[in-house]
């Protein structure tokens, strides 16, 4: 038996020590005694050793089926990343997501001598071991099982092992075929259209999810993709494109895709903690936000950006700076445009480590933020968005078609972002310094089409596949000056960004 050991952890360096990662569930032993199980371990190195010669002509035949699941792991994991793929074969999809250090085991020794002869990179290393043996002390970014969930004998075992190769924000993705491919693959199988397979079960959906709660995962989100695994000119596309992603076509979908994580612990200290307050007209809210916002964690730095108003927003803030230099105040002016703007700007010259946005005309209650900062801190969610379509509002926070607007945006963005959104144009959402590095690394991805902020931060935390939650607040009436937004021309520039999500994101 092959097993490879480092004392080097491969931890995240953008949350390095800030979550206490150990882990209470003890580790799920395999029976090696067990005559069933050597039975099987023997079978399946010898299937994969015997097609290891042939693999490369199997993909071929099947390229357009690889080349769809290699770019939707490409959406999903971004360069550089440390990655370890189960079940790797000859490493292909694990050399193509460009990682920053990366680790493919497999159980068939010839299909890791061939990845061995084909990728020579430092970074990547490949070793031949059973899933269900692996030791190692490294801790990935991510792990990938792509096409082998049906071919383990015990998946809750194999998740067990896992657990040991995961830091606090590490994610598990797995894509696996539908049990409505099962007749169609038999014939491909018996035609010489499709590899060979030792396959042991079909799983579903709902067992997997099983799985990975009784071993303490939990789901971020899960999707169909793949309609026509060949390639047929113009078909292929409209229906992998477009068709996949709607009831009833989503049904017949040949692979299902499944992220999950392991809820993260507390913190284990105080962060501090920097809010974003763009402003624009504001003047007669700006005193009242300083004297009510509460201090969080080990200090927090209240940024204002001010967009070009018709009062003294802008005096009014620097003002309050003068008046309140026991509080760590920060005033600028933005040189572009909207709200996502002045946001990007605040965040630009942000020093906390839990990023907040807190709208200035105070319909969100500056002292709400606390109750984000705890979710946040307990390590609940990744990314809080606040709603405000829950609670009951007052007569005049939300105008009637503002209200349908917002409803209906909830519901198309949330089929787009696969995560429940009841509220995406709430200005109030918490995240981590460290996601938000990461959102900017791939903002170009989606563009800065977003004059809101919102949706920049929404499309890249869903791209990172970071667990979102909406926190229901109480929105109040606006109590100084009048709305920013514009029901219509607003209006068109959201169906813009509904578009753009769809067309980058599904």
């Amino acid at each position: 038996m092959n097993t490879f050991q480092n004392t080097n952890s491969l931890t995240n360096p953008n949350n390095e020590n800030l979550y206490n990662s150990e882990s209470s569930l003890e580790t799920l032993e395999v029976p090696l005694w067990d005559s069933d199980y050597r039975s099987y371990i023997e079978n399946q190195q010898q299937f994969f050793d015997n097609l290891a010669d042939k693999w490369d002509f199997w993909r071929k035949r099947n390229f357009y089926y690889h080349k769809m699941t290699l770019n939707q792991y490409r959406l999903m994991i971004p360069p550089e990343a440390t990655i370890l793929e189960v079940g790797c074969a000859t490493g292909e999809l694990l050399a193509n997501l460009e990682p920053k250090r990366g680790i493919g085991i497999d159980i068939s020794p010839e299909m890791i001598h061939l990845a061995k002869k084909k990728f020579k990179n430092n970074n990547l290393e490949f070793f031949a071991c059973p899933i269900e043996e692996w030791q190692s002390k490294d801790k990935f970014d991510y792990i990938i099982l792509s096409d082998i969930a049906g071919l383990l004998r015990d998946l809750e075992i194999v998740f067990h092992r896992l657990r040991g190769c995961c830091h606090a924000r590490t994610k598990i993705i797995l894509n696996f075929h539908s049990q409505v491919w099962k007749p169609v693959f038999s014939i491909a199988e018996n035609l010489k259209l499709k590899a060979p397979s030792s396959r042991t079960n079909w799983v579903t959906r709902q067992d997997i999810i099983g799985l990975l709660h009784l071993v303490g995962f939990e789901p971020v989100r899960w999707f169909s993709r793949i309609l026509i695994p060949k390639r047929i000119p113009i078909i292929s596309y409209l229906f992998n494109r477009f068709f996949a992603r709607f009831i009833p076509f989503r049904w017949f979908c040949i692979s299902n895709f499944l992220i999950a994580r392991l809820p993260m612990p507390p913190f284990n200290y105080e962060p501090k903690v920097s809010v974003v307050c763009p402003c624009r007209n504001e003047a007669g809210n700006i005193h009242k936000i300083i004297s009510r916002l509460p201090q969080m964690g080990a200090g927090t730095e209240l940024i204002f950006v001010e967009g070009g108003s018709s009062d003294d927003t802008y005096e009014q803030c620097l003002e309050a700076q003068q008046k309140n230099k026991e509080i760590d105040i920060k005033v600028f002016q933005q040189t572009g445009k909207g709200k996502g703007d002045a946001v990007r700007l605040g965040f630009s010259q942000a020093s906390g480590e839990i990023f907040m946005i807190l709208d200035a005309d105070m319909t969100v209650p500056p002292e709400d933020l606390s109750r984000f900062y705890r979710v946040i801190m307990n390590g609940t969610v990744e990314f809080v968005n606040g709603s405000r379509l829950v609670y009951p509002m007052n007569s005049k926070a939300m105008r009637f078609l503002n209200l349908c607007g917002n409803k209906f945006f909830a519901w198309a963005f949330s089929n787009i972002l696969e995560q429940t959104i009841k509220d995406t144009l709430c200005g109030t959402k918490v995240l981590l310094r460290s996601d938000y590095n990461l959102i900017t690394k791939a903002r170009n991805y989606f563009g800065l089409l977003d004059p809101f902020g919102d949706f920049d931060l929404l499309f890249g935390a869903a791209k990172l596949n970071l667990r979102i939650q909406d926190l229901p607040i109480i929105y109040r009436d606006r109590l100084y000056g009048a709305t920013n937004i514009s029901r219509f021309s607003h209006g068109w520039l959201l169906f813009k960004m509904l578009w753009v999500g769809f067309w980058k994101l599904k």
